[in-house]
């Protein structure tokens, strides 16, 4: 934990942060309780570190890595999974542009920051956004993991819907992964689409086949 908290500060520092470090320490120890919330199963701090990691492995594709990292600490800092819609997502990036500024974050940056949490709702991103991009190809990859891997996510995602009864959790994940299946592609980034998309498509047409039939 210690050394997210460490990657938390450095990512600050590097968006233009202003606040002490033990300020800074404190913020990324506070976010690091969020993602430790009781109600999360899927979206934990393993999640945290897996985005981060693609982000970090792949930040020279993006203008301002730092914002995405730190799009990446915030954009689950707020889940509940009884919201409806993309409330979250419009939480979290609320959440992440006040918490930001607080840390003398620059507003123009805090609210890239945001703009990119909220970017996660729908992972639809524009044209030559490729900051966007990689944050939202680092919060998809785990959909192109092995059979193992894969079955692990969506039963954590089940965990995490445990109150929804099972037909109407089936027709929900159903038209989740219509969506992202209509996307014209999983991935924007050309390395990682290369890598992932065929995989990522397999597994989700698969589960959307059991989903269905």
């Amino acid at each position: 934990m210690e050394d997210l908290v460490e990657r938390f500060r450095q990512a600050a520092r590097a968006a233009g942060a202003t606040a002490a470090d033990d300020d800074l320490d404190a913020a990324g120890g506070y976010l690091l309780t969020r993602w430790s919330e009781p109600q999360r199963h899927y979206h934990t701090v393993a999640h945290l570190t897996a985005v981060l990691a693609v982000v970090d492995r792949h930040a020279e594709l993006a203008p301002h890595p730092e914002r995405v990292r730190l799009a990446a600490w915030m954009h689950d800092a707020v889940y509940d999974p009884r919201a409806l819609g993309d409330a979250n997502e419009r939480d979290s990036a609320e959440f992440a542009a006040g918490l930001l500024v607080t840390l003398g974050v620059p507003e123009e940056a805090a609210a890239e920051v945001a703009r990119l949490v909220g970017l996660t709702a729908g992972h639809a991103t524009e044209e030559n956004d490729l900051d966007g991009e990689l944050l939202c190809d680092a919060d998809l990859a785990v959909l192109a993991g092995d059979d193992q891997a894969y079955a692990a996510y969506t039963a954590a995602i089940r965990d995490e819907y445990a109150h929804v009864p099972d037909d109407d959790f089936r027709a929900g994940r159903a038209q989740v992964l219509k969506a992202l299946l209509e996307l014209p592609s999983i991935y924007r980034l050309a390395p990682l689409r290369e890598q992932w998309e065929a995989r990522a498509r397999a597994n989700l047409e698969r589960e959307f086949t059991s989903l269905t039939d």
